[in-house]
């Protein structure tokens, strides 16, 4: 995998919002070494729900879908990083807890694949999509450049 800096849209739903899990999952990107470059907390309409799962539409579980998506609130994330898309993907573990990883964010603490306690995008496509449905390109942020940023700058990558 070679290094590239990216940045990847993240959703922590309803049920671990409810549940007071938003500082914990968060820390886990930021000792990851992630930047945060754009935090939202909002209750998404049925219009904002609808795009970003628009792939699902007509699949059997879109309208359960949308309809756990909008019950509460949310934290949109923006987080830039390293290979941030697919590191993501693998500290979120296995879209159904019962087959994540231990230590993974959906093993740690989800049960049940449709309360899985967070989104994150699987393509640089998808990242640039839906990061555009939650944030104006005003409400991003650029990351503080930290030492491995200059390395990267200065050597062009990460040994």
């Amino acid at each position: 995998m070679s290094e590239k800096l990216e940045r990847t849209f993240v959703a922590i739903k309803p049920d671990a919002v409810n549940r007071g899990l938003i500082g914990e999952i968060i820390t886990r990107f930021e000792k990851r070494g992630f930047k945060i470059i754009g935090m939202k907390l909002l209750k998404p309409t049925k219009e904002i729900a609808a795009k970003h799962y628009e792939e699902h539409y007509g699949k059997p579980f879109y309208e359960s879908l949308i309809n756990f998506i909008t019950e509460g609130p949310i934290v949109a994330l923006a987080i830039e990083g390293i290979n941030v898309i697919d590191i993501a993907r693998k500290m979120m573990g296995s879209t159904n807890p019962q087959e994540a990883l231990p230590g993974t964010i959906r093993f740690d603490f989800a049960q049940i694949k449709e309360c899985n306690v967070i989104h994150g995008s699987d393509s640089p496509e998808s990242a640039e999509r839906e990061i555009s449905i939650y944030f104006k390109p005003e409400e991003l942020f650029e990351a503080k450049k930290t030492p491995e940023d200059y390395f990267v700058e200065k050597y062009g990558h990460i040994e």
